[in-house]
């Protein structure tokens, strides 16, 4: 299993941080968590390609999470339609809705789809890069996913978990990615030490965690436990026993000079296994003997 992180960031604007993306690869299946605002080209930038990837799994419906779906979807059909299956994509209700809303006859890229299959010039590209017409429009599969699901896959298998963070306006869900390789959970957006999210990552090699905010700066109790405080996520991983965390959705106060070095420092004093701050396109081993320069 590889994991990339593809974007760090929040729904700010970034040259150094894109929103929320991760990459997971295991064997021949491509699997990425989240697509927000710029994923996509951290993608291109890791090496892999939209017709590369199999799987996509979505924790909840902010656009910093999925504003880079359609992209990778139009990109990815563009490029390989009628020689790779169709994307698989799982996440909270209302996603299937949404696909519909941007693919379907009448969505937001309709009249672009029926142009595509439809107009002479681009039949030609399509026969050009060796397709056969005619095209078919894109179908994604879609499968809606709640808290206890779980998705089999070729050597891996993802749980899905409850995480707390703009219910119940959005369903927030957290994934637990097992492979014999290691295990990988997925905080999606998680606030407050929450014993879902607790139990979710029980024992795992690696717990990618939102850390959005310091400790003690929150507004109020309820921006605490929608947002993730560092002692706070500090706390979870500690009791879920995970061997390294990840901190990421770092937002741009966070980024001063000396503030993710104290954020570090004190999350360690609750924590006893690795720390890392994620950073856009960082690969994070699984091997417990790895060795990674912490920033």
């Amino acid at each position: 299993m590889k994991l990339t992180l593809l974007g760090t960031g929040t729904p700010a604007p970034s040259l150094t941080r894109q929103s929320s993306g991760y990459l997971v690869e295991i064997g021949d299946d491509v699997i990425v968590l989240d697509h927000g605002p710029g994923a996509m080209h951290r993608l291109l930038e890791s090496g892999r390609g939209p017709a590369q990837v199999s799987h996509l799994f979505l924790t909840h419906l902010h656009y910093d999470h999925i504003a880079d779906y359609p992209r990778l979807m139009l990109q990815r059909w563009d490029q390989g339609a009628g020689a790779i299956p169709e994307l698989q994509v799982f996440g909270p209700a209302p996603l299937g809705r949404i696909t519909e809303q941007l693919f379907g006859e009448d969505g937001v890229y309709g009249l672009d789809l029926e142009s595509r299959v439809s107009h002479p010039a681009s039949q030609q590209i399509y026969a050009a890069r060796g397709g056969t017409p005619p095209r078919e429009k894109p179908s994604p599969v879609v499968r809606e996913v709640t808290a206890g699901d779980v998705i089999e896959g070729d050597g891996w298998r993802i749980t899905t978990g409850a995480a707390r963070h703009f219910q119940p306006i959005l369903e927030c869900l957290g994934y637990r990615i097992e492979t014999d390789a290691g295990t990988v959970v997925y905080s999606g957006d998680s606030g407050g030490v929450l014993a879902s999210m607790i139990e979710l990552a029980k024992d795992c090699d690696v717990l990618i965690h939102m850390c959005h905010f310091a400790s003690g700066t929150e507004p109020d109790e309820a921006f605490r436990i929608s947002c993730g405080g560092h002692m706070d996520v500090a706390e979870v991983a500690r009791q879920a026993n995970a061997k390294t965390l990840v901190l990421t959705h770092i937002p741009p106060p966070l980024d001063a000079p000396g503030c993710l070095e104290r954020i570090v420092a004190d999350v360690r004093t609750v924590f006893d296994g690795e720390v890392i701050v994620g950073r856009d396109l960082l690969q994070v081993p699984l091997a417990a003997d790895r060795t990674i320069e912490i920033d």
